[in-house]
């Protein structure tokens, strides 16, 4: 996809990026640039996409529903 850039600096953004992004009229939009020197474009707001959280799909998945007391003992054992 290409596109020109106008003299004030301006560009159209394709209408596949507009449609992957989700965007629409008056939607502020995001731009950075990566290590690599790559520009980067996301819908402003969005969270930008970090690495994953090695605990991320265990959290909150606890079924089972300690009390303090009885955790503390199975910790500390019967010493």
């Amino acid at each position: 996809m290409t596109t020109t850039m106008t003299v004030k600096g301006q560009v159209t953004i394709p209408k596949k990026v507009r449609e992957a992004l989700r965007l629409s009229p008056g939607d502020g939009v995001d731009f950075d640039v990566n290590r690599e020197g790559q520009v980067v474009v996301r819908k402003a707001g969005a969270r930008p996409v970090s690495k994953r959280d090695r605990f991320e799909s265990a959290r909150g998945k606890a079924q089972v529903k300690w009390r303090t007391d009885e955790l503390m003992a199975l910790l500390r054992g019967t010493d």
